[in-house]
């Protein structure tokens, strides 16, 4: 049950001075909708849980919250290597993992330039490492210091073309595999794993910063997407106009 005599800024308090307080932290940030400013009452609380060195899950869930507790690497690996989902005082917060020594050597990377994508749950075009740079320009620091960092002018020249590839081929990959056999399921997914991958390189051209796909066609002006895959039938010659409709589509954008 939620406490309604608990405000959120209490409650927000309370929680990043539990979390704070576990062994290896080094700061709490809160992210997500409610860092924006844009959440509900209804949001999750997300936050980011900082460590050096050694961090142990066992100590987060020895502060008894109700709920699950990942283990280091527990969502996949790679940056985004964990985490957990709580219900507390009646709200639900999502606690991540964040390795400070790799989010270090990410800033240092997508500030040269450079970077790699990574497959990870319920984000269909995967993510880029600078991930959690984006997370350090969009977070509110609530215990520790962290950077803030800007767009480094060396991403935006490397980025776009990376996922402007990746977009050609997965349409490419679609047309040759799945759009004459009349499998508009596959080809759905195609479009949209494609349109998203076109969103990361317009915004990546842009210079602005992206945490998950959740408003990534919006941000770039591409959900025209929608109207294509709503008209998908199962026929050959259908799939092939819809592919080289959202070519036309996506070129366009991200040139």
């Amino acid at each position: 049950m939620t406490d309604d005599t608990l405000t959120d800024d209490t409650f927000l308090d309370r929680i990043a001075d539990r979390l704070a307080a576990l062994p290896a932290v080094r700061a709490v940030a809160l992210g997500g909708s409610r860092a924006r400013g844009t959440g509900t009452p209804d949001s999750d609380w997300d936050l980011g849980l900082y460590y050096r060195g050694a961090f142990d899950p066992d100590d987060l869930r020895a502060l008894g919250w109700d709920g699950e507790v990942s283990d280091i690497g527990g969502w996949g690996g790679g940056v985004f290597n964990g985490g957990a989902w709580f219900t507390v005082d009646g709200r639900r917060v999502d606690v991540h993992y964040r390795d400070l020594d790799v989010v270090e050597h990410e800033l240092t990377e997508c500030g040269q330039g450079r970077f790699h994508w990574e497959p990870l749950m319920f984000h269909l075009a995967g993510i880029p490492s600078y991930l959690v740079v984006a997370e350090l320009a969009h977070n509110k620091v609530l215990r520790g210091t962290l950077p803030r960092p800007g767009f480094p002018q060396a991403l935006r020249e490397t980025a776009p073309p990376m996922w402007r590839d990746r977009a050609a081929a997965t349409l490419r990959y679609a047309r040759a595999a799945y759009a004459g056999r009349g499998q508009a399921t596959e080809v759905a997914g195609a479009l949209a794993t494609a349109a998203l991958q076109t969103a990361h390189a317009v915004l990546a051209a842009r210079g602005e910063w992206v945490t998950n796909e959740k408003s990534l066609l919006r941000q770039a002006g591409l959900r025209g997407i929608d109207a294509i895959v709503t008209g998908l039938r199962p026929e050959p010659g259908a799939l092939e106009q819809a592919l080289a409709e959202a070519e036309r589509l996506l070129l366009a954008n991200a040139a």
